[in-house]
């Protein structure tokens, strides 16, 4: 029978409002200059026929919400999972339509979210079973308000495996900086009070086995640490 990891993220407590998060998760593909750069000939091949020209989105939903230091299941069908280390958007106030210009006051603060997913093919549109498996989103291990990060899109990012440093990137090279993209995704779609918005994985995401233990560090904002287990080891 399935095991699904123990968590409760959505109750993280911070101390601006809106004080918790909500539960809504949104992430975002292709975000990365490099990543975009690496698959260019396959983008304009069918089924896609050209580069996005709007963000590409996709949503974590309730049931993947992970926390710090959690065990996150590998499932019996998938041998190894990619870990996308990602800057967390927490939003703080209800962004709808909003300008480019005013888009970072509705940013209440930012967080450290690992992306995980079972790997794939499919760059526009996974499937909702590589990215949505219970315990798939871990957060944490805190929000960081806005006023103590000078620039959300030049922060150093390293992932260690089994505590050896397996990535090195930083939330730059993107195609959409974080106000651009709170502006261009609120254009199409509100956000509320608590949602995170992801900035999205860059190109190389690490690759884990049951066993394993990640921790994700992102300057600023702490690190994030999870580890791994095999489907139905959980007690």
């Amino acid at each position: 029978m399935y095991q699904t990891p123990h968590a409760a993220p959505c109750r993280m407590e911070f101390d601006v409002a809106p004080f918790r998060l909500s539960g809504a998760v949104y992430g975002v593909l292709l975000n990365h200059a490099p990543a975009l750069a690496a698959m260019e000939a396959a983008a304009h091949k069918p089924p896609y026929n050209t580069a996005p020209v709007a963000p590409v989105l996709y949503i974590k939903p309730r049931n993947t919400l992970a926390g710090h230091g959690d065990a996150i299941v590998v499932p019996g069908d998938a041998p190894e999972l990619e870990v996308g280390a990602c800057l967390g958007i927490v939003i703080g106030r209800t962004a709808c339509g909003v300008p480019e210009g005013q888009a970072m006051q509705h940013v209440a603060g930012y967080t450290i979210v690992g992306d995980i997913s079972v790997p794939h093919d499919s760059f526009y549109r996974p499937s909702v079973r590589f990215k949505a498996r219970d315990g798939f989103c871990p957060i944490g291990p805190r929000v960081v308000p806005r006023s103590e990060i000078d620039d959300p899109d030049a922060l150093a990012v390293r992932v260690h495996v089994d505590g050896a440093l397996v990535r090195q990137a930083t939330t730059g090279e993107r195609i959409r900086p974080v106000a651009r993209l709170l502006a261009e995704v609120s254009a199409f779609m509100t956000l509320s009070p608590g949602d995170v918005l992801l900035l999205g994985a860059s190109a190389g995401a690490p690759r884990v086995r049951a066993g394993q233990r990640t921790r994700i560090e992102i300057d600023g904002l702490g690190q994030l640490d999870n580890h791994f287990v095999a489907e139905g080891a959980l007690p």
